[in-house]
């Protein structure tokens, strides 16, 4: 895999790479049901997770319970990037014969390059090498009992547990939706395919994931986008060999395919705060230079709420961003929308 350079702006980036398997939504479903913090911020209804647990049986809620002990979600989705897997058999066949030191060693969160050597000695056996991976992750709010725990664990326990928790969510959540499921991840893809052709890497990563900017950083040589519908509003990021990977949330287009009039969410969010005279001059005045809330305030002689109030729906729009104390505006988000504009418009 080879990084290239972009025509115009003449420096490297990564490769796009889309991909989509009900695979991936069934361990993002693990992951959501087993936070139950994140669980609540969820476009997913309420009632509808309680209508998922309702319908566990008691050996999968147990399986269930210790996704939720041991945050297997992330062994499940680390697992999932070895190979294009499109079925489950596919999937369980590849967990029976993975040796138990590499699936520890695919099991442990990527950290970069130079800690390659530190992740395999740790799947070794090495305490020393998950002590060392455990103090680098320390700030993080599961990875050091997640690492001791894939290093220390009973793996043939640990295979079945994994086969039995992916086949039991796959039969009992995604089957019974799982044709109407698969056109929508499908939908999803060959939509953002369609704008992958107007926009460069960069742009389109941002437009894909409704505002996230990533920059090439070394070693990554692709960016994997694979939607998903439990997630959201939310995007979950996750770093492999060579990659960067977004879990995205789907569109509304691609939920509401027979409607071709429905826009996407993020377009809207963009027009609804650029139909304002004041966020209009908080614009230009953020094109000429970055400013502080107080410099705003004191340039549009406004009280400091109600320019932190355009402000707040500015950021929402990520058509401006504040990553110090002070705001600047997102060239990129005013650069990209009427690409995106012409898109809806041109979709029948």
């Amino acid at each position: 895999m080879e990084l290239f350079s972009t025509s115009t702006k003449g420096r490297e980036t990564y490769r796009i790479e889309l991909k989509q398997s009900l695979l991936w939504e069934a361990a993002l479903g693990l992951a959501a049901i087993t936070n139950d913090a994140l669980i609540q911020t969820l476009e997913y209804p309420k009632e509808n997770w309680e209508e998922i647990r309702n319908s566990l049986s008691p050996s999968l809620e147990a399986e269930v319970q210790y996704v939720r002990e041991k945050n297997t979600w992330k062994t499940l989705l680390q697992l999932l990037h070895q190979k294009d897997f499109q079925t489950m058999k596919e999937f369980r066949s590849y967990i029976k014969d993975l040796p138990s030191n590499d699936l520890r060693f695919i099991s442990i969160p990527y950290f970069g390059e130079s800690y390659q050597h530190k992740r395999r000695q740790a799947a070794q056996g090495s305490i020393e090498a998950v002590r060392e991976l455990q103090k680098l992750t320390n700030e993080n709010a599961f990875f050091p009992e997640y690492i001791s725990f894939i290093c220390d664990t009973d793996v043939g326990k640990l295979k079945n547990h994994l086969v039995e928790v992916m086949e039991g969510w796959l039969g009992t959540v995604i089957q019974p939706n799982q044709e109407e499921m698969s056109r929508l991840l499908a939908r999803d893809v060959e939509s953002k395919k369609a704008m992958e052709e107007k926009l460069e890497a960069e742009a389109f990563v941002e437009w894909a994931t409704n505002g996230i900017t990533y920059r090439p950083e070394p070693s990554v040589y692709k960016v994997m986008l694979i939607p998903q519908y439990i997630y959201r509003p939310w995007n979950v990021e996750a770093d492999i060999e060579g990659a960067k990977v977004f879990y995205y949330p789907v569109a509304n287009e691609s939920i509401q395919p027979n409607d071709p009039y429905v826009p996407n969410q993020m377009l809207v969010q963009k027009y609804k705060a650029l139909g304002d005279e004041t966020r209009l001059r908080i614009l230009k005045l953020l094109n000429e230079k970055s400013m502080t809330l107080q410099e705003l305030t004191e340039k549009l002689e406004m009280g400091k709420t109600t320019v932190h109030h355009h402000l707040k729906l500015l950021k929402l729009a990520r058509l401006v961003a504040a990553p110090s104390s002070r705001y600047e505006l997102n060239v990129q988000a005013l650069t990209t929308l009427p690409k995106e504009l012409n898109v809806f418009l041109e979709n029948d």
